[in-house]
């Protein structure tokens, strides 16, 4: 009897049930679409490297996994706590006529039993579905070879899906009976019939409050985008972060109190047409309002940074490769390594000196490899160094650097070039040539944060001392450019100097740039490429500095973990824009169900349907609309401070990302709002 009750009450509240059907079966989905993951990309066919990083996502994906079942679950709890609220008079009825409170819980258990299995049953299907576009999605990130692609099935994640979601359900139906136990009868009769009761806040102090949380928010602003060098471990990072929690909240109690004052000041605005009704049925709900809104804000505000960020990181790191990896290899080797030199550095030893005085091409030698044969477009090189460090460079700016930048390294020894070496690797990199007079340098750098330390200095013409000679900016501003292939940019400062400025003494390191010869296709280089990295296993490995970097590891190291950003940052994204979203959602459908009856009354006097309807979505509107816009205010400065600590691997793609980011907050935060406004229409529409 108790089970065909519980499956009518499913039946007949349908409407109330929509939103809260669609997010878990949304939810659900999501949560089986990305912890099915290892089983795509096992169908991939990626390198070994590429793998290691699908390995380390996966993991990580799991980790967050249990991060988003909390935030899940408690969507799930909210969203019962609603459901019960809206149903308390039919609960009550049933105490009237009898009914245990047992026997209610039981309802509710049957219920949330009922609705736990369909969203399941739906929700696994449709992610089994969405999964197989994922694996195109993914093999496009990782540009792997779908040849064996198939439809797959996750055992793992259906498994792993069904027993949190089991759990969150087991919790919702713990709260339900205890909620339910705690219930008057007169209350559940009643509760329709209940406001909150409205306090009306001192103007004073809401201004007091308003402008006190304006400061700490402008404080937590500026420490995240001009005092950002201050930021130097994560308890400074999490002080502006926790002041801007607090002080939004406060921000809306204030807000909360004086906009509703100065609107109903404003006597045109607030008589004008249901405009008061509006702000009374705003003002009704305003002090649970308050948290909500908070909570709701701070989440699309992490949503935002998050996605905006994740595909910005995506895109840049991918499209950097074309302009910053030109050639295929880069090998370099230090040179006239010394003892002090190897203790102060974790990955030099004493067998490394005696190698350090031989040239680059002599230690391949060594290591048996035909430069000759495998290697083209080759440039031999080296960089230079007097002991120069960055605090000679700066010159008279340097005080003032200082203190501007309290822990920047001033000891950091800088790189100097010929200019005839730096034109060669120009010429094969495609960047500008430069000429110099006897007595002039140019700065080359293209690290963002740098380069105005740099260009400060460059204008107060400092000067370069190299063997006793001064030498001369020729350019008061850096020049772009680079000498070692990277995904990203990380030349600090490199000094173009005369050729005849250093001498063979001073060498700090040598570099040598190729391409692979008779190699087009990625298969061809990847075989030259494996027979020059097998040198690992050689002996004589532990007695060099040398290093390789190849434009296809950086390649794969570039998608791998570009992906991986991508799908942690969609995962939280995502799941975060539909909680608060649905949050809102059911708040403004219980609102709607309370005041039923009020918008009954305004038929009763004449109101016409259209007005009516108009004065719900502006209700509706200002609940979505409100939180959104601070968001979106913070998230200027969040995602400022994102592209700072971005800024060495790649930010160029910034502004697609944001827009592809407004295009999931219009889809699924616009979805919500319509989809509740259609549900509150029909809902006033009930009786």
């Amino acid at each position: 009897m108790l089970c065909k009750l519980s499956f009518k009450n499913i039946q007949k509240s349908f409407k109330d049930y929509a939103i809260y059907f669609f997010t878990l079966i949304l939810g659900v989905s999501i949560f089986y679409i990305f912890n099915a993951l290892d089983s795509q990309t096992v169908m991939l066919n990626i390198s070994s490297s590429t793998a290691e990083i699908v390995k380390l996502m996966i993991e990580l994906l799991g980790a967050v996994s249990i991060f988003i079942s909390f935030i899940l679950g408690f969507l799930i709890i909210y969203a019962s706590r609603f459901l019960i609220k809206r149903r308390k008079k039919e609960f009550g009825i049933y105490l009237t006529l009898g009914m245990s409170k047992r026997k209610i819980s039981m309802i509710l258990f049957m219920e949330t039993l009922f609705i736990g299995m369909i969203s399941l049953a739906i929700g696994l299907i449709l992610g089994i579905l969405l999964s197989q576009f994922m694996s195109i999605f993914v093999a496009n990130l990782f540009e792997a070879d779908l040849t064996r692609f198939t439809f797959i099935f996750s055992k793992t994640a259906m498994m792993k899906t069904l027993i949190y979601f089991g759990l969150m359900y087991l919790f919702v139906m713990i709260f339900n009976t205890i909620n339910i136990t705690k219930c008057k009868l007169i209350d559940l009769l009643h509760a329709s019939k209940k406001s909150e009761r409205i306090h009306l806040k001192n103007p004073v102090i809401c201004t007091i409050i308003f402008l006190i949380s304006i400061s700490f928010l402008t404080y937590a602003y500026y420490s995240v985008t001009v005092g950002v060098e201050k930021l130097l471990n994560f308890q400074d990072i999490l002080t502006p972060i926790v002041i801007g929690c607090i002080s939004t909240f406060f921000l809306f109690w204030s807000l909360s109190g004086l906009l509703v004052k100065i609107v109903t000041k404003m006597k045109k605005i607030y008589f004008h047409g249901l405009n008061s009704f509006t702000i009374k049925q705003v003002s009704s709900k305003i002090n649970t309002t308050v948290f909500s809104m908070t909570l709701i804000s701070l989440m699309l505000f992490v949503t935002i940074c998050v996605l905006s960020s994740a595909l910005s990181l995506k895109n840049s790191m991918t499209s950097n490769l074309k302009t910053l990896a030109p050639v295929d290899i880069e090998l370099e080797k230090r040179r006239n390594l010394t003892l002090k030199e190897i203790e102060n550095q974790w990955n030099l030893n004493q067998n490394m000196i005696e190698d350090s005085t031989i040239s680059l091409e002599e230690t391949l030698k060594k290591f048996e490899i035909d430069y000759k044969n495998i290697f083209e477009d080759t440039i031999l090189f080296s960089v230079y160094n007097d002991q120069i460090t960055l605090k000679d460079t700066l010159g008279t700016y340097y005080e003032e650097a200082k203190r501007n930048y309290p822990y920047l390294r001033d000891t950091f020894k800088e790189d100097m070039i010929r200019l005839s070496d730096y034109n060669a690797v120009a010429q094969l990199f495609g960047l500008s040539q430069y000429t110099l007079n006897e007595n002039e340098y140019i700065l080359i750098s293209d690290y963002e944060t740098m380069i105005p330390l740099r260009n400060e200095a460059l204008k107060r013409n400092t000067s370069l001392t190299i063997l006793g000679k001064n030498y001369f900016p020729k350019y008061s501003e850096c020049q772009d450019g680079f000498i070692h292939i990277s995904s990203n940019h990380i030349n600090m400062g490199i000094f173009i100097v005369p050729d005849n400025a250093v001498n063979d003494h001073l060498i700090d390191k040598e570099i040598w740039l190729a391409n692979y010869k008779n190699a087009k296709e990625k298969e061809e280089k990847q075989k030259i490429e494996d027979v020059i990295l097998n040198i690992e296993k050689h002996p004589y490995i532990k007695n060099t500095s040398l290093n390789i970097t190849t434009k296809i590891a950086l390649y794969e190291a570039s998608i791998g973990l570009g992906a991986l950003v991508t799908f942690i940052g969609l995962y939280i994204g995502i799941i975060f824009l539909i909680s608060s979203a649905a949050i809102l959602a059911l708040k403004e459908l219980s609102e709607s169900s309370d005041n039923i009856e009020r918008f009954q009354m305004l038929r009763k006097i004449g109101v016409d349907e259209k007005m009516i309807h108009q004065a719900l979505f502006y209700q509706i509107g200002i609940f979505f609309l409100f939180p959104l816009i601070i968001a979106m205010i913070h998230s200027i400065f969040g995602i400022s401070f994102c592209n700072y600590i971005l800024e060495t691997i790649g930010n160029e793609k910034l502004l697609e990302s944001i827009i592809m980011t407004s295009i999931f907050l219009v889809i699924i935060y616009g979805g919500y709002f319509l989809i509740t406004y259609i549900c509150s229409k029909n809902i006033i529409k009930e009786k």
